[in-house]
């Protein structure tokens, strides 16, 4: 698990120069958990973690340069940042 938690936390960290390694991989964890429970209660069977892994990458090439300004917006990431004590600075001004 974490090979795959390492590859894509270093694919945000080249897409995305805004935010720490600790944040990237926090990142990455959050929305590894988000997308597996969102497809399991959509009632789809699982497909295995290098589906996840394809989906993470896409977002990551679509949204990742601007990921840490999500965390601004939603309520719920910036929880979950606090909480694991990853929110830097330059992240939450």
């Amino acid at each position: 698990m974490n090979d795959y938690f390492d590859r894509l936390t270093c694919r945000l960290l080249e897409k995305n120069d805004q935010m720490s390694s600790t944040e990237a991989r926090t990142w990455i964890e959050l929305l590894w958990e988000d997308f597996e429970s969102i497809y399991a209660k959509a009632g789809r069977k699982y497909r295995g973690k290098e589906v996840t892994e394809m989906v993470l990458l896409q977002w990551i090439n679509q949204y990742g340069s601007k990921l840490h300004e999500i965390m601004l917006e939603n309520p719920k990431f910036r929880e979950h940042f606090e909480e694991r004590g990853t929110s830097s600075k330059q992240v939450l001004h």
